[in-house]
């Protein structure tokens, strides 16, 4: 989260006639942030976790947060009050394994995750009876046939970290893919390759928080339709998978 100073020297610039690109450009702060500001120079006072300690490591629970919303779900313990939050990560990327296992340990109240091998993925799972407090969008139901909303504690933490959120949505539901089309040069058709970034799920509110996120770090999107749904955000001008490339990057 940027500091005090960070913001009044970002609006210092803006004052003095500057447009927000040309701030925006020169500082790294994306526009989106600096027009909050210009609302309101404080943040919000921070909202406590209901029933529970607030996860100390904030990026890694954006990043698990985000890994939740695609690939996660939590179930009760049949003979207990404890609950199972699972993770499931394909077996072809072993380092996103590992960083969900991490990252896991670092929010859960025990400290402690552990995988469970199945037919071509991984299931991190941790126990613990906070997982429904920490991840309240737990309910019945798939995610894309209920609402999915992030409380204001939680909307607090994607906003100070988006782009641990953004990783996090893209290891579990999305890709870096290269692209391919041709064009006509010097008389010749040529085909020309270029890379994108895909990201695929049913669920309109969680489409939404992705692309909020990357709103508000600069990034720009575009909705592809699969027949008639628009499951698919594609990231795919050269500036934006910079961006993408240098805070997100492939799955590994």
């Amino acid at each position: 989260m940027y500091d005090i100073s960070t913001r009044k020297r970002a609006l210092a610039l803006v004052a003095q006639g500057r447009s927000l690109n040309s701030v925006s450009r020169e500082t790294g702060i994306s526009r989106a942030a600096i027009r909050s500001w210009q609302d309101r120079l404080e943040p919000p006072p921070r909202p406590s976790l209901p029933d529970a300690d607030p996860p100390a490591d904030e990026c890694a629970y954006a990043y698990l947060l985000g890994l939740y919303l695609g690939d996660g779900c939590i179930s009760g313990h049949p003979r207990g009050t404890g609950h199972y939050l699972r993770i499931a990560c394909a077996d072809s990327w072993p380092g996103l394994i590992d960083a969900c296992e991490i990252a896991m340990r670092a929010i859960s109240p025990t400290g402690r995750a552990s995988r469970v091998q199945a037919q071509g993925y991984v299931s991190v799972v941790s126990y613990s009876r906070h997982w429904p407090r920490l991840f309240p969008q737990h309910g019945p139901g798939k995610k894309h046939e209920r609402r999915i909303a992030l409380e204001p504690w939680q909307q607090l933490i994607v906003d100070a970290h988006p782009w641990e959120f953004v990783r996090g949505l893209i290891h579990s539901d999305g890709c870096r893919i290269t692209n391919w089309t041709t064009r006509m040069v010097a008389g010749e058709r040529k085909r020309y390759e270029y890379p994108r970034y895909f990201f695929s799920n049913k669920s309109d509110d969680i489409r939404k928080l992705f692309t909020d996120a990357l709103n508000r770090v600069g990034v720009e999107w575009s909705t592809l339709a699969r027949g008639s749904d628009p499951f698919n955000i594609s990231i795919a001008r050269k500036a934006s998978v910079a961006l993408m490339d240098a805070h997100v990057g492939p799955k590994y």
